[in-house]
């Protein structure tokens, strides 16, 4: 994908928190019989921690399953969270009745992963960036055909557009749509899943720039859900890494991609695909051992240790938080990477050491394990 340079980063973590997410927990309950009694739960999401700083640009990454999307739907409240706090300008919003919510709507928005199926293709353009001033009673100065006309020209389209229909655009101006419907009350969070991954590339970089530049702009903040790490490298400020619905990696752009700790974090960034066939040669590629656990039956403490090659008895046997290893980097792990065993145990890591990156280790459900490393010749890496 062709881009521009990346944006410079710069940590937001002392500005204003906008968002604040404590304790995040989404279980959806999973029911047998004619009384539709509960027998287990799916944990798509359990203990989420993390704020958002106005203006920042925060992205989730994980593979498919993780929690990404919950995640992001209980932000916008399209999900009701089983338990914790969602904080919005210092307001608890977590469980704010649908009524309650509708105001709320103003501030934060969504753009939706596919850009024809959030489209309702009986609506002209005209009617459904239009919507949002009809449902908030919103009276505009000039009227809300010319608002929508002005939104349809800022994302790069031509306000003749209004009278058409989503079947007569291309994906990425469906996208451009979309984009324009979530700005019509100027929000001030935007939740992104997944926003360019329907398109082709040559169009996402269009998108990606579009999104940038209305953040400059407009000063939107974004919580960008994404599986392709090249474009969350490119506009993000910080990343959060999720793994079977918890967190176990936050840092800032540059921060994570160049010094990762946590190992499923060095695992992700060694898949991503590298033009430069020298570059791609000398590169370690490391292969995960096994399939992703069922978040119906998640393993105990460090849900990763089934598939890590560090792993010890402790894995299995308490789970990690989140350490600060080093300013605005977090990492849930007891054997991180990329840190010496001083800084590990000064941060209050239980054990203090860093096992060495090949050492076979003991595995919770199977004998010792090492990971499987090569070189990488193409992988696609974490998918969504």
């Amino acid at each position: 994908m062709t881009t521009t340079n990346a944006k410079p980063t710069a940590s937001k973590q002392a500005g204003e928190s906008l968002l604040q997410v404590t304790d995040l927990t989404k279980h959806f309950p999973i029911r047998r019989g004619l009384l539709q009694r509960q027998i287990g739960a799916v944990q798509a999401v359990d203990g989420l921690t993390f704020d958002v700083a106005r203006g920042e640009t925060l992205s989730l990454v994980g593979e498919s399953g993780c929690g990404k999307t919950t995640t992001g739907r209980m932000l916008t409240r399209l999900l009701e969270p089983t338990a914790g706090t969602i904080l919005l300008e210092g307001e608890d919003i977590t469980h704010w009745s649908a009524g309650k919510m509708r105001p709320l709507r103003r501030d934060v928005q969504m753009i939706f992963q596919d850009p024809y199926g959030s489209l309702n293709p009986r609506h002209t353009v005209g009617t459904i960036v239009g919507a949002p001033y009809h449902l908030q009673g919103i009276k505009t100065e000039h009227g809300v055909k010319r608002e929508v006309q002005d939104l349809l020209e800022l994302v790069g389209l031509n306000p003749e557009h209004y009278n058409r229909y989503p079947h007569e655009f291309s994906g990425g101006q469906r996208q451009r749509i979309g984009i324009a419907r979530s700005l019509a009350l100027k929000p001030k969070l935007i939740i992104a899943d997944e926003p360019v991954s329907a398109l082709d590339v040559s169009i996402q970089a269009q998108v990606i720039n579009l999104l940038e530049d209305l953040q400059d702009e407009l000063g939107l903040t974004y919580v960008v859900i994404a599986h392709d790490l090249s474009v969350v490298r490119h506009m993000s400020d910080r990343v959060a890494v999720m793994y079977l619905g918890n967190l176990v990696e936050i840092a800032d752009r540059d921060e994570l991609y160049t010094r990762p700790m946590h190992p499923y974090t060095t695992a992700l960034l060694s898949a991503v695909p590298i033009p430069d066939t020298q570059r791609r040669t000398k590169r370690e590629r490391i292969r995960l051992q096994g399939d992703v656990p069922s978040p119906v039956n998640p393993p105990p403490a460090c849900r990763f240790h089934t598939r890590c090659w560090k792993a010890q008895e402790v894995c299995r046997t308490v789970k990690p938080p989140l350490y600060e290893l080093a300013p605005h980097h977090l990492v849930a792990c007891h054997f991180p990477e990329n840190v010496d065993a001083r800084t590990a145990a000064q941060a209050g890591a239980p054990l203090g050491d860093v096992v060495p990156d090949d050492a076979p280790t003991g595995d919770a459900t199977g004998p010792a394990v090492a990971p499987d490393r090569d070189t990488a010749h193409g992988d696609t890496g974490s998918r969504d």
